[in-house]
């Protein structure tokens, strides 16, 4: 699977100089990739809001766009060609 592009995603910023360069979520220094560590780790929502101090719709915003991002690709003309012969 590809890597998601998160410079498509609004909650999201890449600065240089902070946090390395990292995608962290906007005006934060948290990086992207601790959301889904601590969800991997067993954390709820709950603890990750209150161990970095970031709110529900920050968390929501990265996990919709991943979910979004991570399905299947929209069907291609050829594509819906192939469908229709079989």
């Amino acid at each position: 699977m590809a890597p998601l592009d998160w410079s498509q995603c609004e909650a999201v910023e890449s600065v240089p100089g902070r946090v390395s360069g990292a995608w962290v979520l906007k005006d934060t220094r948290m990086p992207v990739a601790t959301i889904f560590e601590n969800l991997e780790y067993g954390a709820s929502l709950e603890d990750i809001m209150e161990n970095y101090a970031v709110t529900r719709e920050q968390i929501q915003a990265v996990l919709e766009f991943a979910a979004h991002s991570a399905g299947p690709p929209p069907p291609t003309r050829a594509g819906m060609a192939d469908a229709h012969t079989v």
